[in-house]
């Protein structure tokens, strides 16, 4: 049975980029014959990202509040679940996540069972690998997961992923925000589901400006560190 896939795609001020990210994914499903719709967030963006988006191939859902990007992609996950979608695959709007990878995240979810799968850049260390601090963070981020959960995942910041129908109604309801990935981890591991990666190659966002600078990294992983641990309590304690 061919399965619905809703590919999330969570934008602010992407209009540089944009209408690729949705190009190249419609174009991947029709040759991959693959079910999949583009859902495109627009985060309340300051530039033209709505009036890209609205001469696109997509279903464009546009926020009248900037709700950062865990709320965009919770946005994206909630219209998936009331819409029947067997999964939602999150992919960042600049452009970083190839379409061309989007069949090696899939087959792991079909083939593997796995209701979250997440995208690498680090099992075989191919393609673009980010900053040398930011390849830190992500290593630190690793063993944190590890210590509190006792799962491994290599990028655990990668917003390449896909979860399955189980995943969405979870998440419809609590999806961290702000930078929810490293945070979601924590959610998705305690709830049991099982957690996937496979290697798959990145490019350089391809328009825009990343909000996380050098000292940016820094407060990043203090904050995020918090949050991770204060889920994990959380959700550990509750009754």
């Amino acid at each position: 049975m061919t399965k619905k896939i809703a590919a999330i795609v969570p934008a602010y001020n992407e209009e540089e980029s944009i209408a690729g990210v949705v190009n190249d994914i419609n174009a991947l499903a029709k040759s991959e014959q693959l079910l999949i719709d583009v859902v495109v967030v627009n985060d309340c963006s300051k530039d033209s990202t709505s009036q890209v988006i609205s001469k696109l191939n997509c279903i464009a859902l546009n926020l009248p509040i900037n709700l950062g990007i865990g709320g965009a992609v919770q946005t994206g996950f909630k219209y998936a679940l009331e819409n029947g979608y067997d999964y939602a695959m999150q992919i960042d709007g600049d452009g970083q996540h190839p379409a061309t990878e989007i069949p090696k995240l899939v087959n792991a979810a079909v083939n593997g069972d796995f209701d979250i799968v997440i995208g690498s850049r680090f099992i075989l260390k191919e393609g673009f690998q980010s900053s040398g601090v930011r390849r830190m963070g992500i290593t630190y981020f690793k063993w944190l997961n590890r210590l509190l959960v006792g799962n491994v995942v290599n990028d655990s910041t990668s917003g390449f992923r896909l979860i399955n129908k189980k995943v969405l109604e979870v998440v419809a309801e609590y999806y961290p925000d702000e930078y929810p990935e490293p945070e979601a981890i924590i959610v998705y591991s305690l709830n049991d589901f099982k957690i996937g990666e496979v290697q798959v190659t990145m490019r350089e966002r391809q328009g825009g400006v990343s909000s996380i600078g050098s000292f940016a990294s820094v407060y990043y992983m203090f904050k995020v560190t918090l949050a991770i641990i204060f889920t994990f309590t959380r959700m550990k304690f509750r009754k």
